[in-house]
């Protein structure tokens, strides 16, 4: 098991790799280095291996896909998480790193929109978005995270080993943040700078079809976290709606004694039936993630005991 592993996830960085490599072996020297490379068709491979990192392949294409594999080869007692792309300077990383190992930690959250993320990043779109992103996940789960999509974290052993990866690309840091909020897990922020991308390096990001899959695993995450809330939201609107078509027939009833709009009726009864059993579905879900909740926990501690056994 190692120590402190850094963890690279790269498509086409052969501009930035090396530096990125370079920067975290200065800055953790007693580090382990993998880059995990992801269909490069450029050199990336062989200037990663050149600058001392130990590099491997995950051949499913995105983001998600290359996460779900290092969490699951690596081994170490604390990681580090950091693009390829030279964004973020590593000099943050040891403040990280000690978050985990001295002060418990289970998930530090690199925060660039604190510092220099608004004025170096050239692409207005992506700051709405990530303002968008925080505030909506700060709201919907009661929490203060101060950057959802950064690519740039420290995990503990425990977070790495329990996060079930479901999403495939870009959405996986928001699926990160999620999970050790629910869970109630050790979140920490550390301010970092940011930089922006060196002339010539693309970013991967695809500003719109990207954000339009956060925002949906935002919704499912809350559907599946939190179902009564989310239900009993969509109860209330359901009712509402009922309500709404419900008045003018009733308000025709007591001034002519007749139901003129008969299928408006009984399309509101529907309706108002469905916001009932919107509601208790909402209550039966919540049972069964407060299960999956207490059963979450017996496995961490079962985790914590393989993991003393390792060191």
């Amino acid at each position: 098991m190692d120590k402190i592993a850094v963890l690279i996830p790269c498509y086409n960085e052969e501009k930035t790799i090396e530096k990125v490599v370079k920067d975290s072996l200065a800055a953790l020297p007693e580090a382990t280095v993998y880059v995990y490379d992801n269909n490069s068709s450029d050199r990336t491979v062989e200037i990663a291996q050149a600058a001392g990192a130990i590099v491997r392949h995950e051949y499913m294409q995105g983001k998600g896909n290359v996460i779900r594999r290092m969490f699951r080869e690596i081994d170490a007692e604390s990681y580090i998480m950091v693009d390829g792309d030279d964004t973020y300077p590593m000099e943050f990383a040891r403040e990280m790193v000690d978050k985990v190992l001295s002060h418990n930690a289970d998930m530090v959250v690199g925060d660039r929109l604190s510092s220099t993320y608004f004025t170096e990043n050239k692409r207005p779109f992506h700051n709405f978005g990530n303002s968008l992103v925080r505030m909506s996940i700060n709201s919907l789960f009661k929490c203060d995270i101060k950057d959802i999509m950064t690519g740039f974290r420290a995990f503990s052993y425990q977070f790495v080993k329990t996060f079930p990866v479901m999403s495939k690309g870009f959405e996986i840091e928001t699926e990160m943040t999620i999970h050790a909020v629910n869970n109630n897990m050790q979140v920490e922020n550390v301010i970092v700078e940011y930089r922006d991308r060196p002339e010539g390096s693309e970013s991967k990001l695809n500003t719109y079809s990207d954000g339009i899959k956060v925002i949906f695993t935002i919704i499912r995450l809350f559907r599946e976290y939190k179902p009564f809330n989310f239900f009993a939201l969509l109860a209330f609107l359901l009712f509402a709606v009922s309500i709404g078509f419900f008045i003018p027939v009733l308000i025709a009833y007591f001034e002519t004694g007749f139901v003129d709009k008969f299928p408006t009726l009984i399309v509101c009864g529907f309706v108002g039936l469905a916001a009932v059993q919107s509601f208790f579905s909402g209550m039966i879900l919540q049972n069964i993630a407060r299960k999956d909740r207490k059963e979450f926990e017996l496995d961490l501690i079962m985790l914590y005991r393989h993991f003393g056994e390792d060191k």
